[in-house]
């Protein structure tokens, strides 16, 4: 049975306040930085979270919320800037696996990959009020519903006896408003292309809006 990750959220109240108490309930260890103390004491109110009162880019303060144990850092706060800071101090100074982070500015995408972080989502407008479980389908661990446009990140587990097994993307009919974003494989991500293979275990990225669950089924099989 494979170990639940360990995932740090920093900042954003709302996000963190919604994020948290659906990963929980998926069984995930779950710790949130925030440095309004008001927020820190709502967040705190939650069963089995961990919450830091303090400033998410003091590096003592992440040692405080035991980053050298996290799996995933996230950066929820609403300035891209300081997304961008806590980041860069989670994976180069504290080593964290993976670091994800959601920015207002599109354009600047492909700076912060350029920057080193792992995973970078974006929106056109501020994300509120926006983070929800969607008890769809087993296999989903997570929906990022995104601004007015209902754009939803979702990760799916490829299980076994799905019939994608073994097949390229490029056979794979998907609708046209849907795409894998990052395949995770043996703990690593993959930057999908056309020729390749899904193999059970795999853990799919979806980016789409309205079709997820159609989606969603086609990859696991389920139809």
């Amino acid at each position: 049975m494979t170990m639940k990750k360990h995932i740090l959220l920093i900042g954003g109240y709302n996000k963190t306040l919604a994020l948290s108490n659906s990963l929980i309930k998926k069984g995930y260890q779950v710790t949130a930085v925030n440095k309004n103390y008001q927020h820190c004491q709502k967040l705190a109110e939650i069963n089995r979270l961990g919450v830091i009162f303090g400033d998410g880019t003091k590096p003592y303060i992440l040692e405080e919320a035991k980053v050298h144990t996290v799996d995933i850092a996230i950066a929820l706060t609403q300035k891209d800037e300081i997304n961008l800071v806590i980041c860069e101090l989670c994976k180069k100074k504290f080593h964290v696996n993976k670091t994800v982070t959601l920015i207002d500015d599109p354009k600047k995408v492909d700076f912060f990959y350029s920057m080193g972080v792992d995973s970078v989502v974006s929106a056109i407008n501020a994300i509120t009020n926006i983070i929800e479980q969607q008890a769809l389908l087993d296999q989903i661990t997570t929906v990022i519903p995104a601004g007015a446009g209902r754009i939803s990140i979702t990760e799916v587990v490829i299980p076994e006896s799905a019939e994608t097994v073994g097949k390229k993307l490029m056979e794979i009919d998907l609708p046209t408003d849907v795409i894998i974003g990052c395949i995770i494989r043996e703990g690593k991500g993959l930057v999908p292309r056309g020729d390749t293979r899904i193999q059970s275990g795999d853990e799919l990225i979806l980016i789409s809006s309205d079709h997820q669950e159609q989606a969603t089924k086609q990859l696991i099989g389920d139809e």
